[in-house]
């Protein structure tokens, strides 16, 4: 009886210490981003939490806020940054007030086409700018996909720079993009996503300019019937962790995060390049005119040089070089 009661024991010891241990490794990570449950995104970030578990047998697992639930991407950033979210993702013109360099991925038409982009982005400069960001407490994880954006108003279809002039234009809070709409004669107004919406239907704005994946996951089709194609620029998100807490994991399981980041990052490019087609559509079947064929020639001359000198005045021009180098 003594000996089967140490047995009993020593097993109810043994189980109990094998609980402890999985209940001190499972790590839990809360990840925010603005965008609804029914944009790429969000799909992309279950890809990214169903990863973590494969990777890490279950050690990793996410809790995902879409829609802005955690705030705008401003607010996001300083709660990664103070550790009271773990992870977020949004546009890279949201971090360029905390890593100014950044805002040479937002000059306009600075990319030839999605080629270049992934070029400078998973290369040398993209993984330079992002290791930047741990200064300011940010862990660069990847760089996923909003993608080269569209122009779309209330008033009018605009095919050349003239047709911008006196429209109102939610645009993001970066620089590059307030002073090319200013000097496309538009009135540029920075304004969370979240807040869009709203803006647009009350005619707080007349216009905006998204990708057309957004334009579609956040229903701003219903209150914007005029889209023209521009491609004026292209926007990449950045996930990003609080750098303190990617540090106090073990290697094998940061190396875990940052293949299951990018690997999700390269799911969501390929799904949002597959949906855009089908996207047209079903904007077109909206009543939304689309004006998929715009001269792109007149708003890059309108724009492109005051732009390139304004980065070049601020941050020279060897990064601009290198980035430019790419294209060819």
């Amino acid at each position: 009886m003594k000996l089967f009661n140490l047995k009993t024991l020593a097993a109810l010891v043994a189980g109990v210490a094998v609980m402890s241990s999985s209940a001190i490794a499972e790590v839990s990570l809360r990840f925010g981003y603005e965008a609804p449950r029914s944009d790429s995104q969000h799909i992309a970030a279950k890809k990214f939490d169903d990863l973590l578990k494969e990777k890490t047998k279950g050690e990793i697992k996410l809790k995902l806020f879409p829609d802005s639930t955690l705030g705008n991407a401003q607010t996001m950033i300083s709660g990664v940054r103070g550790g009271t979210i773990d992870i977020e993702m949004s546009g890279s013109p949201n971090f360029t007030g905390l890593e100014p360099k950044l805002n040479v991925i937002d000059i306009p038409f600075i990319f030839k086409d999605r080629e270049h982009v992934y070029k400078v982005l998973d290369g040398e400069i993209g993984q330079g700018l992002l290791k930047d960001l741990e200064a300011q407490g940010l862990k660069g994880l990847a760089f996923w996909d909003v993608g080269f954006r569209a122009f779309s108003n209330s008033k009018h279809a605009v095919n050349k720079p003239e047709d911008i002039k006196g429209l109102k234009v939610r645009t993001n809070q970066n620089p590059m993009y307030i002073q090319a709409f200013n000097l496309l004669g538009g009135n540029p107004v920075p304004m969370p996503l979240s807040e869009l919406y709203t803006a647009l239907e009350t005619r707080a704005v007349d216009a905006q300019e998204h990708p057309i994946g957004i334009f579609w996951s956040a229903k701003l089709f219903e209150v914007q019937k005029h889209l023209s194609l521009t491609n004026h620029g292209y926007t990449p998100l950045i996930v990003v962790m609080n750098k303190a807490k990617f540090d106090s994991l073990s290697p094998e399981l940061q190396t875990a995060l940052l293949e299951a980041a990018k690997e999700a990052g390269q799911f969501q490019r390929d799904l949002n390049v597959k949906n855009e087609k089908e996207i047209i559509e079903k904007l077109r079947k909206a009543g939304v005119e689309v004006i998929e064929q715009v001269d792109n020639a007149p708003f890059k001359a309108a724009i492109e040089a005051d732009v390139r000198k304004s980065f070049i005045e601020k941050h020279g021009d060897e990064l601009l070089k290198q980035v430019d180098a790419l294209a060819k």
